[in-house]
């Protein structure tokens, strides 16, 4: 029986590789070209001590954001196995808090979910982009297909979503265990050539560089970030399979994957700081770069997925609770009630990456504006974990002042560290943001003054606690506590 548990859950952690971790996996295409590469990001100077600092802040930001706080603690915070904002949005009602702090929290949950749809048109564009960018590093002829391969791929990645989950990640998975193992052995193959990169594993390099830098640090933390987009996909994709195989794939091998590759950057970056394209330029010139372009492409067709995925599970959500019209629900799944196909949430995303790909047409345009969307869906995150963790968990206050003022902290810098990029491209995703914020909103009000011509009295109550009516209200009475 222990046997048969461990195949399954082996199975799962393996097909969660295939949905779940493609856009955190996908992150090494450009997140240290985003820092260093001239025309990038900051063009930071890439001098040992810069490239130390750099390396062991994302190594922190990993450890911090996405190991401890989306994979240790958010994936508790659970709706019968659903995850996303909206089930910490229904576990923080729950709390002992007055009728205007769950108003607040409310509005907060409605704008991170739109921030999150933001998110899921941006990284199908952002991923596609950079591999796809790839092609110029094998001949700068190549430089004037990179917008119609992206867009070639595009379509048929959206058409298959109706086929489900499971046979999606039935496909996707050995192509993301062959990404991360290349990503690891790449990483180990250079950092034997330059180990001093090995003291970036110390945060005293990260807080040094932050120490040292500035205003500069500030700008940089909006590359770096990067390195971080995907968390808030791990726990909107939970209940496609479930915290517990998230959990593994992630701690057993596509974090430790994800950092030799990062390191392996750096120590290649401290042998020959003139390097171009740093992700490409890990291997020779010639075929083996064609087989690497190959591969990222399609680790980037598969970024996408985690997003999707995630966008289907969110919609159902804000659906089941009032702020989004009711449209086609596909159960794709015998097994798994969570994988499900929403078609006309998957072609308005399709429409809407199409137009981020002719607008921005290329990855580097494009930094800018991805980065808002995630760092802002994480902060409304925090927010409700914390008031879970508070109202729910009974955690003490030295917990919530130590570990909530650490999440705050670097969810606080890093969207400060991008909002200061709106008029670059982040004015993209907060227009977005705010259009579907305020679609969101005026559904649920429209709903709530329909229900008080119904029923005025009933009603009435539910509203003040962030609730269009009292049928939303029974439906979250219906599910259980948290998963511990």
């Amino acid at each position: 029986m222990s046997s048969s548990k461990n195949k399954s859950l082996f199975a799962l952690a393996v097909g969660a590789m295939g949905v779940v971790y493609g856009d955190i996996g996908t992150s090494p295409l450009y997140t240290m070209n985003e820092v260093f590469f001239p025309g990038h990001g900051t063009g930071l100077a890439v001098t040992p001590d810069n490239v130390l600092g750099i390396c062991s802040m994302v190594l922190w930001s990993i450890i911090i954001v996405v190991a401890i706080k989306y994979a240790v603690f958010i994936l508790r915070a659970d709706i019968q196995g659903e995850g996303g904002t909206m089930a910490l949005h229904s576990l923080a009602m729950r709390a002992k808090n007055s009728e205007k702090t769950k108003r607040v929290l409310t509005l907060l949950s409605v704008f991170g979910i739109a921030l999150f749809f933001a998110d899921s048109a941006i990284t199908p564009a952002m991923s596609l982009l950079s591999a796809a960018e790839g092609l110029k590093e094998i001949s700068p002829k190549f430089e004037r297909f990179v917008v119609p391969f992206a867009l070639v791929i595009l379509i048929p990645l959206f058409y298959f979503q109706k086929y489900g989950t499971a046979r999606v990640s039935s496909f996707f998975a050995p192509i993301m265990v062959t990404w991360f193992s290349v990503l690891g052995i790449l990483g180990i193959t250079h950092i034997l050539e330059a180990p001093q990169i090995l003291a970036a594993l110390s945060p005293w390099y990260a807080l040094k560089f932050l120490a040292t830098h500035g205003w500069i640090s500030i700008i940089v933390m909006g590359s770096v970030v990067l390195a971080i987009t995907g968390a808030e996909a791990l726990y909107a994709d939970m209940g496609h399979f479930g915290a517990k195989p998230i959990r593994a794939a992630w701690f057993y091998f596509v974090m430790p994957m994800l950092v030799l590759n990062y390191f392996g950057q750096g120590a290649s970056l401290l042998l020959n700081p003139n390097k171009r394209h740093m992700f490409f330029t890990q291997v020779p010139d010639g075929w083996m770069q064609v087989l690497l372009v190959i591969l990222a492409t399609l680790a980037a067709i598969i970024a996408s997925q985690a997003v999707i995925s995630g966008a289907f599970s969110i919609a159902r959500q804000a659906m089941q609770l009032g702020f989004c019209p009711r449209a086609s629900v596909v159960h794709t799944s015998h097994q798994a009630e969570g994988q499900i196909y929403l078609p006309g949430v998957n072609w308005a995303l399709c429409f809407l990456v199409l137009f981020i790909v002719l607008t921005f047409r290329s990855s580097t345009n494009l930094g800018a504006a991805y980065g808002f969307a995630v760092t802002g869906a994480m902060l409304v995150d925090t927010i409700l974990l914390l008031v879970v963790a508070k109202g729910l968990w009974n955690w003490s206050k030295p917990a919530l002042w130590g570990l909530g003022g650490l999440f705050l902290v670097v969810d606080v810098g890093y969207f400060f560290a991008n909002a200061i990029k709106i008029p670059a491209g982040g004015w993209f995703p907060l227009l977005l943001g705010i259009t579907l914020f305020l679609l969101m909103t005026t559904w649920s009000r429209g709903r709530s003054l329909m229900a008080d011509q119904r029923n005025p009295v009933s009603n009435a109550a539910y509203q003040k606690i962030g609730f269009t009516n009292h049928g939303d209200f029974h439906h979250l009475q219906k599910v259980g506590q948290p998963t511990r």
